[in-house]
């Protein structure tokens, strides 16, 4: 689901300063990277991620994780550079939690600490999956207008999200997705292929299965659009909807099988994550 609602405004506890010291880090991580003669692509390569998220962090969109930062500082030299500002970026990732729209916050917060994440999508590719261009495509077409600086502060919102994935202990995480979605070229064709190339990427970590649902399947257990199932540590599992900007947050323990149940039927409806994979390459004339 996404959080772009424009139901309520934004509030001033989002601007907690926490962006600045990405930033800063960010160019730092550029210089070093280019002072040792690689690209985003091979440096990402070494370090275990895409260029695009190499490219987010660059820039400050997207935040480096610890982890990240011992490795970046020993594969480019940074002789402990990276390590001492380890304590910073935790602090600054404690304050960005509260980044998002006020309304949206009770399902970020779900979200950041769950071992099990489940989507289904019906029309676009959903939020921790998009590139970052995909991601800047969907919201600069959003209607109402939003003026640039709300569509860059929107864009920043979803990368940071996407290390959700990323986090230990790896929660376990699947998608189920129609066809059509593939099918979709949000932002142009150069986008759309990065978009699916991202898909194959993020479909090889072993805590990600992504499956797509065949537009040729004559059955389909649910017509109502789509949802999250989020399973917090140590809570039970909630539902997430949004129609139309208005977002609703499903804890009643049967409205929430009567959802999981739909998506365990699509799941099996679905092609596996091979034959998925198979058909996004296909998409892509690499098969």
């Amino acid at each position: 689901m996404t959080e772009e609602s424009e139901r309520r405004p934004e509030t001033p506890a989002e601007e907690n300063g926490s962006a600045a010291v990405f930033a800063v880090l960010g160019k730092q991580l550029k210089l070093v990277r280019e002072r040792a003669g690689l690209n985003q692509r091979e440096f990402g390569q070494l370090v275990g991620y895409g260029p695009d998220q190499i490219s987010a962090m660059e820039r400050g969109v997207r935040t480096p994780r610890p982890e990240f930062l011992r490795r970046a500082d020993e594969i480019l030299g940074a002789n402990g550079m990276f390590i001492a500002v380890i304590p910073e970026v935790e602090e600054a990732m404690t304050r960005a939690r509260t980044r998002h729209p006020e309304w949206y916050r009770s399902y970020a917060d779900l979200e950041a600490v769950s071992v099990e994440l489940h989507f289904y999508a019906n029309q676009g590719v959903p939020g921790l999956l998009q590139t970052e261009d995909y991601a800047r495509a969907v919201f600069s077409r959003r209607r109402p207008l939003l003026d640039e600086d709300t569509i860059e502060k929107r864009v920043a919102d979803r990368l940071a999200r996407q290390q959700v994935l990323e986090q230990w202990p790896l929660p376990m995480c699947s998608y189920v997705l129609e066809e059509v979605v593939l099918h979709r070229p949000i932002g142009g064709t150069k986008v759309h292929k990065d978009q699916l190339r991202r898909l194959l990427r993020i479909g090889s970590m072993r805590n990600v299965e992504i499956q797509v649902m065949p537009s040729a399947q004559t059955e389909h257990p649910n017509m109502d659009g789509p949802f999250n199932l989020l399973t917090p540590s140590k809570r039970a599992q909630v539902a997430y909807v949004e129609v139309q900007g208005y977002p609703r947050l499903i804890t009643d323990p049967e409205e929430v099988r009567k959802i999981a149940d739909r998506y365990g039927i699509m799941r099996a409806m679905a092609l596996t994550p091979t034959e998925s994979v198979a058909l996004i390459e296909k998409l892509l004339g690499e098969r």
